[in-house]
């Protein structure tokens, strides 16, 4: 049997600003296939503003249209598909609690073989195309099929996905809090201790102090990584990040912003994680990062952005330059891992929530009310973590 929900659907790309007038996204009531074999049906109960959802929206980050976004989200499963239910596949149970992943893994491909999950070949290539893993789509809107946004189109009152793309929580663990493991915590903070492996007393810089940033700054101190410095243009995201531990902070409009951290990391940092998507940001890791060291990115600019790289100093300084894809993770294992760490109090993560009904993410009155909470962070006004609550 079909199910009606409501979702935010994106129908084009590259709308104008402010998005309170230029309104690019519309809640509209779609029709959901029910959970085939392998997929679960999920009520989603928070999900997050991540920058991914703005890049699709202003058309950095092209994806087919019609698309219902939304990637970073917990909810609670209410009906599995006929696999799960049939063939004796328990691990998951109407009315558990589960954190989306917008990576779904196959566990067959080369990569996922290998133990590289985030790599999984057709999970790539089934969000590319708007799909679920195992092909097609369950979102159809007046019979006109609907893309999904990285299998999880969770800017809804529900969803169906694949149950590669879930990891069972503890239900103590608020929504709100649980639905930053599925991405920001997942992607920073597996950059910092799986794709850099960070050991104590190397030294570390951050770039960009989004929620990958922040959550970077966050594994850093975690694996004891000292100095530990962040850079970023907002005053008050600085602020933010020294109120997390012992982080030592440098404006990135400061003309000399990387003397400044090669001078605070006794000329340059073992490890410096470019976290904003930004060309000049990563060139500036570069140049922040010491003879020997490691560069890792985990930005995503545009498909167009290329960077030139000094060959000689590549090679006759030992530098190693990096990509981390949702923090190099094992989804099953690290985001629980990731929970212990929170509850330890040894990821200090802010969460702020800001409660809406579905029907403001799309309208505060004659206006989207999701564009407010996405022109504040793509202005850099506030932290990130903006939960959107049903």
């Amino acid at each position: 049997m079909s199910i009606k929900t409501r979702a935010a659907v994106l129908s084009a790309m590259g709308a104008g600003h402010p998005y309170a007038d230029s309104r690019p996204l519309s809640i509209e009531t779609v029709t959901l296939s029910p959970p085939g074999p392998g997929e679960v049906l999920v009520a989603i109960r928070a999900a997050g503003l991540c920058h991914s959802d703005l890049s699709v929206i202003n058309g950095d980050r092209p994806r087919p249209l019609p698309m219902a976004l939304g990637h970073e989200a917990a909810g609670v499963v209410e009906a599995l598909g006929p696999s799960l239910e049939l063939e004796g596949v328990n691990d998951l149970q109407i009315g558990d609690h589960v954190v989306m992943v917008f990576m779904p893994s196959c566990g067959h491909c080369a990569p996922c073989a290998g133990g590289r999950p985030a790599l999984c070949e057709p999970g790539a290539a089934a969000n590319g195309r708007g799909e679920l893993l195992a092909g097609g789509r369950r979102i159809f809107r007046e019979g006109e099929a609907v893309n999904h946004h990285l299998g999880c189109s969770a800017f809804a009152e529900r969803a169906v996905v694949s149950r590669r793309s879930l990891v069972k929580i503890d239900p103590e663990l608020s929504f709100e809090e649980a639905a930053l493991f599925g991405c920001a915590v997942l992607t920073g903070v597996g950059a910092v201790v799986n794709t850099a492996a960070v050991k104590a007393g190397q030294s570390v810089v951050i770039i960009g102090l989004g929620g990958v940033g922040l959550a970077s700054v966050l594994g850093a101190l975690a694996s004891g990584a000292s100095p530990v410095v962040a850079v970023d243009l907002s005053q008050d995201k600085l602020s933010l990040a020294r109120s997390l531990g012992p982080v030592q902070t440098v404006n990135a409009a400061d003309p000399d912003a990387v003397d400044q951290v090669r001078a605070l990391t006794n000329g340059g940092a073992d490890f410096a994680f470019e976290m904003a998507g930004s060309v000049r940001a990563l060139e500036n890791a570069w140049k922040m990062t010491r003879r020997g060291g490691t560069t890792v990115t985990a930005g995503l600019p545009p498909p167009d952005a290329a960077l030139a790289v000094n060959v000689v100093s590549l090679v006759g300084e030992e530098r190693t330059l990096k990509g981390s894809y949702i923090g190099a993770c094992v989804p099953s294992r690290d985001i629980p891992r990731y929970v212990a760490l929170y509850r330890q109090g040894r990821l200090n993560i802010v969460v702020n929530a800001h409660a809406m009904d579905l029907a403001a993410v799309g309208h505060r009155g004659d206006a989207p009310a999701i564009s407010a909470v996405a022109v504040r962070v793509r202005d850099a006004q506030a932290a990130y973590g903006y939960v959107l609550e049903r």
